[in-house]
């Protein structure tokens, strides 16, 4: 319900809070924070997506829909940058294969993964919660997880970062294996007496028997932890096949789960836009992107640099409306 970032959650869910990025040819804009994992995601290879959502969530299903009549109502208006930014996204909601799935009822992030067993079926799979995020050169953490699982034969891989407040988050017991790898023996959910410093990052590769960890869990809780199940895992036998991996030098966590941790998020990226603006980018930069209509219409295209659409499309008025 997002209650933490009240007013602001009312009647939008936390993860469509507004962040700043930056355009391919450098300038500023303005995400919801779920279309910038999903983006990450996607440039790490996946094209295959289930959104695990509940009441009060269209908004992020309206957001992953195609809307060709808004960005011909751009072209109309010469809005070029705008209508260029959101081609780039839609090109690639249009290059995936993306589910949503309703949580009827909110019973924790536990039970948000095993509605998408139907999904996932008997393979290895991706969750990555929808307000947290690494920022990353060149994008590299979510194939650093992936290749942590696949070399150490793991049921459950994930982030782990050292934190002052042990308390707030699930943490682990574990014993370092690696110089940022550790086999984790033991997880609890916000600790009254913490086994350790190294809280749970909420990005994870699990195999197909988290569901049964999950499953396992006492149906009678009104929330189901995922900590809960990653602790069933352990029990059950796979305690060697569960992995907390820490961050890189470099590497940084954003989430946007309360006001501080959002205004941190904002000044984070603002900065980051803003030394990215400095650079001077390539010719390159400067490339052509098609919009697709729908099949045996016409079709747009859309020039970064040129001061008119006129050039390859008249949607004045009069035509506008065969679109």
């Amino acid at each position: 319900m997002g209650t933490r970032l009240l007013p602001a959650t009312k009647e939008q869910p936390k993860e469509m809070l507004p962040i700043f990025d930056q355009t391919i040819d450098g300038k500023k804009c303005v995400k919801p924070f779920v279309q910038l994992v999903f983006e990450k995601l996607y440039d790490a290879g996946s094209r295959d997506f289930c959104f695990v959502v509940g009441r009060g969530k269209r908004s992020i299903e309206d957001h992953f829909t195609l809307d060709r009549n808004f960005l011909y109502q751009l072209a109309a208006v010469n809005k070029i940058n705008p209508l260029n930014e959101l081609s780039r996204f839609y090109r690639k909601v249009n290059d995936t294969n993306i589910i949503f799935v309703n949580q009827s009822d909110p019973r924790g992030f536990g039970d948000a993964v095993f509605q998408s067993r139907s999904f996932t079926g008997n393979n290895s799979f991706i969750v990555h919660a929808g307000d947290d995020l690494i920022v990353s050169s060149k994008n590299q953490y979510v194939k650093r997880l992936i290749n942590t699982f696949e070399t150490n034969d793991a049921e459950a891989c994930f982030f782990v970062e050292k934190v002052e407040n042990p308390k707030n988050y699930g943490v682990i017991e574990s014993i370092k294996v690696d110089k940022n790898l550790h086999r984790v023996v033991g997880i609890e959910e916000k600790p009254i007496v913490p086994a350790s410093n190294l809280a749970i990052i909420a990005i994870y590769v699990f195999s197909p028997r988290i569901h049964d960890a999950i499953s396992s869990v006492g149906s009678d809780e009104s929330e189901i932890q995922l900590t809960d199940a990653l602790q069933n895992l352990i029990e059950q036998g796979f305690g060697f096949g569960v992995f907390g991996l820490e961050l890189n030098r470099g590497e940084k966590r954003i989430d946007i789960g309360t006001p501080d941790s959002y205004w941190n998020v904002l000044k984070t990226l603002q900065k980051a836009s803003c030394l990215h603006s400095k650079k001077k980018l390539p010719k390159a930069a400067n490339l052509e992107f098609q919009v697709n209509p729908p099949i045996n219409s016409e079709w747009a295209e859309a020039h970064s640099l040129c001061s008119s659409c006129s050039k390859k499309i008249n949607l004045g008025k009069k035509e506008f409306g065969h679109f």
